[in-house]
This record gives C-alpha cells, sequence and structure tokens, in this order.
C-alpha cells in the first residue's frame, strides 16, 4: 500500500482522506496556513505547507481544494508544484460505481455514491462530490469539479476548469464551456459559453 499526502485541510481534503483509506496509507495533510501545521484534521496531521510534498518523493499526492468562490485553485496549484503525472494519485470511494468502459485520470477524486454508468471519461484532477450520476459517453475535463448531486445526461461535455453546482441538472448533448459555473440546482438545457456564471430553471446566463 503506497502512501499518499492530500494537498488542502478542509472538507474536500477530508472527505478525500476517508475515501482513500482503504486503498492508500494516508499519511497526512499540507496546507500553506501556518496556524495549521503540526495539528490534525480527522486524526491525520498537517504535515507543513504545500511546496512540502516536493520533499517526499516516495508518497503520492492528489490536491483537494477549491469552492464555488475560487475554483481555479486546484489547476493553480498543480501548476505550481509542476510534478510528473505519475506522482498523483487516483481516489475513487469503494461505494462508487464505475461502469464498463468509464476511465478516471490522475489527480481526480471520485466520491461515495457516485455512478458513471459507462463510457465516461473523466480527465486529471477533477473533483466529482458524492451522489452524482454521469451517464454514457460523458466528457469531462481537467480541473472540472462536478458537485453533489450533479446529474449528466448522456452525450454531456463539462470542459476543463468548469464548475457544476450541487443538485444540477443537465440535459444530454449540453456542453457546458470551459471555467463556466453552473449554478446549484440549475437545469441546463442549452450549451453554456466559456467564462460565464448560468443559474435558474431553466438556466441563463447571469454574467460574464
Amino acid at each position: 500500500m503506497r502512501d499518499l499526502v492530500i494537498v488542502g485541510a478542509g472538507g474536500f481534503a477530508r472527505e478525500t482522506a476517508a475515501a482513500a483509506e482503504a486503498t492508500w496509507r494516508v499519511r497526512g495533510f499540507v496546507d500553506d496556513d501556518p496556524a495549521l501545521h503540526g495539528t490534525e484534521r480527522s486524526g491525520l496531521p498537517i504535515l507543513g505547507a504545500v511546496d512540502s510534498v516536493l520533499a517526499m518523493p516516495d508518497a503520492a499526492v492528489v490536491v483537494c481544494v477549491g469552492n464555488p468562490r475560487a475554483y481555479d485553485v486546484r489547476q493553480r496549484i498543480v501548476q505550481r508544484l509542476g510534478l510528473p503525472g505519475e506522482r498523483y494519485a487516483t481516489v475513487v470511494h469503494p461505494a462508487a460505481e464505475i461502469g464498463a468502459g468509464s476511465v478516471v485520470g490522475p489527480g481526480s477524486v471520485v466520491l461515495a455514491g457516485t455512478v458513471l454508468t459507462a463510457d465516461v471519461a473523466v480527465g486529471s484532477h477533477v473533483a466529482v462530490m458524492p451522489q452524482a450520476v454521469l451517464t454514457h459517453d460523458d466528457r469531462v475535463g481537467d480541473y472540472a469539479t462536478v458537485a453533489s448531486g450533479v446529474r449528466l445526461g448522456g452525450g454531456v461535455v463539462v470542459a476543463a476548469g468548469a464548475y457544476v453546482g450541487a443538485g444540477a441538472l443537465v440535459r444530454e448533448g449540453v456542453t457546458v464551456g470551459a471555467r463556466s459555473l453552473v449554478g446549484m440546482g440549475a437545469v441546463v438545457l442549452e450549451d453554456v459559453p466559456p467564462d460565464e456564471i448560468w443559474a435558474g430553471n431553466p438556466a441563463r446566463k447571469l454574467r460574464s
């Protein structure tokens, strides 16, 4: 069983630690908040600053930071660290279902109750939160976030860096553009262009 170090110490990081415990030896968290150093979260130590993973070459890494107000931070940390792809873990909770032909890229996390039905492609450094359903032929780009309870119809594309908020429904064949945000509970019936915020039922553009 290989060691795993989790970047971040917030809720998503702690959820990832719980998901990983069956298949990884979780060494602890790293975080840039010096007030956390030397403390514990969920029974695991805060080992130091984020860059300290560079001095732990034997450990796999997964970056678990970000929220709707700063959902590009995961990408910025990965770029800052500059680690080779093979250093990044893929964490799939034992209670997630990964269907035939589906793939999950390095650095990505798939949490409990999530279903990837068939031939779903999840890129690198993607966060798929609990109880999401990704149906046949969906494509989720690198650094995207699919929040809890999201339902994606068949053939949906969630482009790189996009954020689909909790409970959102996305109609089959629709594309959510790169770096766009879809609000909680939105019903998305048409393509969302890149770099826009959409919300509502049916979802409409709020602003760029």
